[in-house]
């Protein structure tokens, strides 16, 4: 990967019903503009992932989506109105910002809730993107969601019985865990919140690297679960199937897909139906990788952008 390169601009947008999302730019001024779309949704968006781009090719825009991060006001607060972000405010963010930055069209660079939002915004937006590189598949179907907050539970018994009780055995577990990140009482948001994440490790316990989502701690965490169980308990606000229906419209922006075979969180079923209904997209399978990837994920993601950097 690049060494590690410091922004050298950055600010807060307004963005309306009283939010202001963070940006922060790097690399190259005269560069192609790429735009890195972080996952969660809710993660905020992480200096590191610079590293995928060559700083002298590239000039290299970070935001943090509504709630999150460093942008207000943050999803932690209780008072922090839910019902103003939703995917549609997402993608009209990402193309406020583009023109707040200038920039005619961009290469977009994300993965996993990443991903859908960045397909949510080409498929809106088709004549502002140039070019699209996805990690870790997902179209935040239903279907998909339903498989990773139940269906996949058959490989971890244990744990999911833990995540049922953290929602008192209900049906509906998403939905309930929504409800328990808006309670009035500090400490039932707390334990829903390291409940969720104790579930969410679960998945990824057989990748070997370790508790990223017990790792995040205090407001970061209780933004993280607030704005996750809130997206997907309402399906992402997306009709069922719809990206990859209207895949069509990405057509002449070519893409790749870098997906491991081994991702238990979002299976490569979704990668393989986008390609299948994007002609323009190159689909990588990375053997034995999850969804947290690994060496060759990441020398798929390199190579990808370096042949984008010389278009």
């Amino acid at each position: 990967m690049y060494p590690e390169t410091a922004a050298y601009d950055q600010g807060l947008l307004d963005v309306g019903d009283g939010n202001r999302v963070h940006w922060e730019v790097s690399g190259n001024p005269a560069g192609r503009a790429a735009l890195v779309v972080h996952g969660g949704p809710g993660s905020g968006s992480s200096p590191s992932s610079r590293r995928y781009f060559d700083p002298e090719a590239y000039r290299v825009v970070l935001f943090d989506q509504r709630g999150c991060g460093r942008s207000t006001p943050h999803a932690s607060d209780p008072a922090a109105d839910m019902a103003v972000n939703t995917t549609a405010h997402l993608v009209a963010d990402m193309e406020r910002l583009r023109e707040h930055l200038g920039i005619d069209r961009w290469l977009l660079y994300g993965g996993s809730w990443g991903s859908t939002l960045i397909l949510a915004y080409a498929e809106t937006h088709p004549e502002r993107v140039s070019a699209i590189v996805l990690n870790g598949v997902t179209t935040t179907r239903r279907s998909e969601i339903n498989w990773l907050y139940e269906g996949v539970a058959r490989f971890f018994p244990e744990a999911h019985e833990r995540f049922r009780a953290g929602a008192a055995g209900t049906d509906g577990l998403v939905a309930a865990y929504a409800a328990l990140m808006n309670h009035a009482d500090p400490a039932v948001r707390r334990k829903a919140a390291a409940d969720w994440c104790a579930w969410e490790d679960a998945v990824l316990s057989l990748e070997g690297m370790g508790t990223p989502y017990t790792d995040r701690v205090d407001d970061t965490r209780l933004a993280f679960v607030r704005i996750c169980s809130h997206f997907f308990a309402h399906g992402a606000w997306l009709e069922e199937g719809a990206l990859l229906r209207d895949a069509h419209r990405l057509a002449g922006i070519p893409g790749v897909l870098v997906h491991g075979r081994a991702d238990l969180a979002g299976p490569l079923g979704t990668a393989w139906e986008l390609a299948r209904a994007w002609p323009d997209a190159e689909l990588r399978v990375v053997e034995g990788a999850g969804h947290l990837g690994g060496a060759e994920t990441r020398r798929h993601l390199l190579d990808a952008l370096d042949g984008f950097a010389k278009e």
